[in-house]
C-alpha cells in the first residue's frame, strides 16, 4: 500500500465522538464508500495481501463488512457469505457469542456458509478489541473451513485486536 492511499483514506475517514456510546470514537467509512475512486483503491489494497493464498470463500461481518467482502469475493471469482446477528439468516444457523469494547453480541452463519476444505478470507471495516473476528473465525473453523486471512479497511492498534487474532495472518490498509 502506498502513502499517498494512507494519507487518502485518513483524510477521507471521519470521527465521530461518543458513539455508539460515551468514551467512544467512532469511524465512519460513510465518506469512503462515496468516493468510488478511492472505494475501488481500497479493496485493492484490502486484497492484494491474499491474493495466491488460495481463498475459496469470503465471509463479510455484519454489516460493513459486507460492503468490502462482496466486491473482493467477485474479484476472486468465490462465494461470500455473511456474518450476521442473531435471527437475520433464513436458513439453519450456527452461532457465535463475543465481547466488544463497549457490549457482548452473537453471530450467526448458515451451517452450509463454508465446509470442509474452505479456505476463507474474513472481510470487516474495522478491527478494534478483536472479539468480532476472532468469533468469526471460530464460527468458519466450527463449519469446517480454515481462515486464511483477516482483511480490514481500519485497525485501531491502541486497541490491541491483534492479539485476539493469534497466528492469523491480520492485513489492514491503515491502523491508528
Amino acid at each position: 500500500m502506498t502513502a499517498i492511499l494512507t494519507e487518502r483514506l485518513s483524510a477521507t475517514l471521519r470521527d465521530v465522538p461518543d458513539f455508539p456510546s460515551p468514551g467512544i470514537l467512532f469511524k465512519d467509512i460513510t465518506p469512503v464508500l462515496a468516493d468510488p475512486a478511492l472505494m475501488r483503491d481500497v479493496i485493492t489494497a484490502m486484497l492484494a495481501p491474499l491474493r495466491g493464498s488460495g481463498v475459496t470463500h469470503v465471509v463479510g461481518v455484519e454489516s460493513r463488512g459486507f460492503l468490502f467482502g462482496v466486491p473482493m469475493a467477485l474479484q476472486l471469482d468465490v462465494p461470500f457469505a455473511p456474518a450476521r446477528k442473531p435471527g437475520k439468516l433464513p436458513w439453519k444457523t450456527a452461532r457465535e457469542s463475543y465481547d466488544l469494547e463497549y457490549r457482548s453480541d452473537v453471530l450467526e452463519m448458515h451451517t452450509d456458509a463454508v465446509g470442509a476444505g474452505a479456505r476463507v478470507l474474513v472481510v470487516d471495516d474495522v478491527l478494534a478489541t478483536g472479539g468480532t473476528a476472532a468469533a468469526t473465525c471460530r464460527l468458519i473453523e466450527r463449519l469446517g473451513g480454515s481462515v486464511v486471512g483477516v482483511s480490514v479497511l481500519v485497525e485501531l492498534g491502541f486497541l490491541h485486536g491483534r492479539a485476539k487474532l493469534p497466528d492469523r495472518a491480520v492485513h489492514a490498509v491503515v491502523t491508528f
